[in-house]
């Protein structure tokens, strides 16, 4: 044992492996301080607080159960459908057959895209009609302001914790349809159909942020978690259902007369296009299914010059993605500007003890 202490001790004062080691400690050292900081900093803290809250919360797991029912229906509908469809040539020659899987559907139940459209705005909303009042009204808002952490520390750990929680839960069941099909049809997408799969992925993300940071302007306006959850049920409401009449009647209104000018009309159908496109819902729907259909060339209304000469062939990711680029700029302004009220009202808010 001597000698091997001995031997030992030859190597270590040995030049270079007394650097080797004195630079592996101090490597230790640094990264253990890191992790303590990582660990014991605020901001992450408030963000593990709030995600566990989430997943453990009845109301989220009612919400995830009814997602993935429809998602689960739809995505029956929709291999049905392709089993059968894979016996015409013609449909298993198409380069975007996997897409299909996302938007095909018999009739019965809506597309994949589709119920995710409809049931994200209630997820956001579920989210954070109460993030900011429920904190308040139990009292634990004021005890948080007491400690030693900055005030935005909270409305962003709020945001970021509920950001992840939904981006985990889409990009899990779009992985998941994707297995299923995979193993169903025993067709693999390609890497243009994976990008696009992702790209509309990320979208819905972006979707349901807009109503989460709506939910969360609402919850810091209004002390009770009842007024904030109906006003924002409202505005969906309104949204979804009676902003369609409205534009209805609008069009019905406006509509112009037979001995108009070809120029007239396709102004009066783009006047009626960018009525509904305030929507962030139309806005969805539309970047949704450019990306999901290649086939699709054109969100407005066409002129015979424009369509002349067109070649009726599938779009590129990169074509599809400037197409939607308006849809995709409005859903991030509407997310930022909902964001920026919020962040702003709860700077600006008095917090007393109960």
């Amino acid at each position: 044992m001597e000698k091997l202490h001995n031997i030992v001790r030859q190597l270590k004062a040995t030049p270079w492996i007394a650097q080797a080691i004195a630079s592996l400690d101090r490597y230790m050292k640094k990264r253990q301080e890191r992790r303590a900081l990582t660990v014991s900093h605020p901001f992450w803290v408030i963000v593990q607080k709030e995600i566990s809250d989430h997943v453990l919360s009845w109301r989220f797991n009612v919400l995830l159960f009814l997602i993935l029912l429809t998602c689960f229906g739809s995505l029956y509908t929709s291999i049905t459908n392709l089993v059968e469809e894979t016996r015409e040539a013609s449909d298993a020659d198409d380069p975007f057959f996997f897409l299909k899987l996302f938007t095909l559907s018999d009739g019965s139940l809506p597309p994949f895209h589709v119920f995710i459209g409809f049931l994200g705005p209630l997820l956001g909303i579920g989210l954070g009609f109460d993030a900011i009042n429920s904190e308040q009204n139990s009292g634990t808002l004021s005890r948080i302001m007491a400690q030693p952490i900055h005030r935005d520390y909270l409305i962003n750990a709020k945001f970021i914790a509920a950001l992840l929680v939904i981006g985990v839960m889409f990009f899990a069941l779009g992985f998941l349809v994707m297995g299923f099909g995979m193993f169903i049809i025993g067709i693999p997408p390609t890497v243009e159909e994976f990008l696009r799969i992702v790209c509309f992925l990320l979208l819905s993300v972006l979707y349901v942020a807009f109503w989460l940071n709506l939910s969360v302007f609402l919850s810091i306006r209004f002390r009770q978690a009842a007024t904030s959850a109906l006003t924002a049920i409202a505005v969906w409401l309104f949204f979804t259902v009676f902003y369609q009449i409205i534009a209805n009647l609008v069009a019905r209104a406006l509509m112009p007369s037979l001995a108009v000018s070809p120029q007239q009309i396709v102004s009066y159908q783009q006047f009626i296009v960018n009525l509904m496109r305030i929507v962030p819902s139309q806005l969805y729907t539309d970047a949704t299914t450019t990306l999901l259909v290649p086939s699709v060339r054109s969100l407005g209304p066409l002129t015979m010059e424009q369509a002349y000469g067109a070649i009726p062939s599938p779009l590129p990711l990169g074509q599809s993605l400037l197409l939607v680029w308006p849809q995709l700029t409005g859903l991030i302004a509407a997310t930022v500007v909902c964001f920026a009220l919020s962040y702003v009202s709860f700077m600006r808010k008095e917090i007393r003890s109960r």
